[in-house]
């Protein structure tokens, strides 16, 4: 399987802009730039995109991972936090709550261990990479 992108982007670092389309066309010239990276300006940017990516192939992965021990989830609901420092993404921050009847709070975190090491996002992102699984 492949996945594709496309950004394009007009003009100087600081003042031009973008916009990216992706193959589905969920992303289809989603806007892009300075400010809506390093600021609060309106479009998305590339670290959002990466929390977003992380927190849903880390939530599905838990789902197959709990499956797989005879577990259903009822929710399944996670943040990612992308930090960018001084030019660096350093780390991916995973905050998970979960509501899985009858599973105990060591079967869960167990899980959760397992999904966070083995997602492909997380295999694929080379940075620190946290998680605080709350069972609800």
């Amino acid at each position: 399987m492949k996945r594709n992108a496309t950004a394009v982007w007009n003009g100087s670092g600081k003042e031009g802009s973008g916009h990216l389309t992706t193959q589905s066309t969920t992303l289809n010239q989603t806007q892009y730039s300075f400010n809506s990276r390093f600021a609060e300006g309106v479009g998305t940017n590339p670290e959002e995109l990466m929390a977003a990516a992380h927190a849903g192939c880390f939530t599905m992965k838990l789902s197959f991972v709990l499956g797989a021990a005879g577990f259903t989830p009822d929710t399944l609901e996670t943040q990612c936090t992308i930090t960018l420092e001084d030019g660096t993404i350093t780390g991916s921050h995973l905050v998970l709550k979960a509501k899985v009847p009858g599973i105990s709070a060591e079967q869960f975190e167990t899980c959760a261990a397992d999904a966070k090491a083995n997602c492909p996002v997380s295999k694929a992102y080379n940075m620190a990479i946290t998680l605080d699984a709350q069972l609800l």
